[in-house]
């Protein structure tokens, strides 16, 4: 029996991805561990690994195709001893573009969902005639399908080896609009729901009056992006942002940083300015636990940790890796780990757990020149340290006017999960600590 090969779920939050790339083609030999396709997540490009040996009989889905569901069948995988010739040979037309009258064809995205549809229905067609139309339930699915009037050569099961079990009931008894109130009746409702409806086609926005005659080009968001804006527009909508600034005097950091780093040189680690304030942000929020929190409804966490996520700017968007337990790692493991995480994010290379979760973010600018700027909170966390320039400029120092080297740093917070006298102790400890950096490494 032909193996299922399904769209794998690549994140615990993952719905859907794009198929980017087949790594195979039809009539290649797989064994367990090779790379069968660039799957791309709303974070990353993973590559996609097979677990069984076998024939790529047939690729139902092609490369390129975006919005495929997790589950989704994408290809099937002969075993040893089965006929992968057959698939092979299969129709085609269901890959090409079918042609409209007057000459178009649909090369559009209904065409492409079109042809995966048909593709996915050969694909159930091709099992049930390998297994001689038996098709394998259990004893359970096999009572409620016959008291349900549910066909089962028309699912695809869920259980161990493509079994029918009696989710899959469930499942087709509300897709195919049986009442399930009634166990006696034999026979389908006069008009039965088709199990998927093609979606419509997006709406095209508007032209914008005075900027259609301007030259211009049309970028398709990847997911990356379409994630960000998704997330960022729902942040805006449904966080009430509290923005709490202060000045931090840098030349003690500076200072110290120097002399680590000398004292480094020969294991080949060197610190960065951003390295040691997230070290200062992780203990500041040990120190401050009511800003170490997360709102949930009727519910706030309360976190015992400080994992600290750090915005990275990457060529498709921005990603945030995590830094776990930063409050009690030293600065030349932290500096270590960044510079892995950073490169590695950079390349889309990151695992799922590297960049989900945190408890709160650090997003640093001021390598652009940047003085100072609002951030905006990282869903479901509750805070996110923004970081400015460190910059010449005239400051009072034993109550003198002097030149120093100052920064801004303004905190976002959840005021639905923080109160802004707390908010006012992260600042004043995350200042404190970064203005006498002994004090983080004790």
């Amino acid at each position: 029996m032909p193996i299922e090969l399904k769209m794998p779920a690549l994140s615990p939050t993952m719905e859907e991805g794009t198929l980017a790339k087949w790594l195979v083609k039809e009539g290649d030999n797989v064994a367990a561990g090779d790379l069968l396709a660039e799957i791309e997540t709303d974070k990353a490009t993973m590559e996609f690994e097979a677990v069984d040996e076998g024939t790529i009989s047939k690729i139902v889905v092609p490369e390129g195709t975006d919005g495929v569901k997790v589950g989704e069948v994408i290809a099937l995988i002969a075993g040893e001893g089965e006929d992968a010739g057959a698939a092979i040979e299969a129709p085609k037309a269901a890959k090409e573009p079918v042609a409209k009258e007057g000459g178009e064809t649909g090369a559009g995205q209904p065409a492409k969902e079109e042809a995966v549809a048909a593709s996915q229905a050969e694909a159930k067609a091709a099992l049930r005639a390998d297994t001689g139309d038996r098709v394998k339930a259990s004893p359970l699915a096999r009572r409620l399908a016959e008291q349900k009037g549910v066909d089962l050569s028309s699912l695809t099961g869920s259980g161990p080896g493509g079994r029918i079990v009696k989710a899959d009931i469930d499942s087709a008894g509300g897709k195919a609009g049986v009442d399930l109130r009634s166990t006696t009746s034999r026979q389908a409702p006069p008009e039965r729901v088709p199990e998927k409806t093609p979606a419509p086609a997006p709406a095209r926005p508007e032209p914008v009056e005075g900027l259609s005659e301007i030259p211009h080009e049309a970028v398709k968001l990847s997911n990356m992006r379409k994630t960000i804006a998704r997330r960022l527009t729902e942040s805006k909508q449904q966080i009430p942002h509290i923005y709490l600034t202060v000045d931090i005097q840098l030349d003690a950091l500076l200072k110290l940083r120097g002399e680590l780093n000398a004292s480094l040189q020969s294991r080949g680690v060197k610190l960065s300015v951003n390295d040691m304030l997230i070290k200062a942000l992780a203990v500041s929020l040990m120190e401050v636990p009511e800003c170490n929190v997360s709102f949930a409804g009727d519910q706030l966490l309360k976190y015992s940790r400080a994992d600290i996520s750090v915005a990275v700017s990457i060529p498709n968007g921005l990603i945030t890796p995590i830094i776990t337990q930063a409050d009690t790692k030293a600065l030349s493991a932290i500096a270590t780990e960044m510079k892995d995480l950073a490169g590695r994010a950079k390349e889309g290379k990151l695992a799922p757990h590297e960049y989900q979760g945190g408890t709160a973010s650090i997003s640093n600018m001021g390598m652009f020149g940047i003085k100072a700027f609002d951030a905006v909170i990282n869903p479901p966390q509750a805070m996110i340290m923004a970081i400015g320039a460190g910059e010449k400029r005239p400051y009072v120092v034993n109550d003198s006017l002097q030149i120093a080297t100052v920064m801004s740093a303004t905190g976002s917070f959840d005021h639905r999960a923080i109160d802004g006298a707390d908010g006012a102790k992260l600042m004043q400890a995350f200042k404190r600590l970064a203005e006498n950096p002994l004090g983080m490494l004790a």
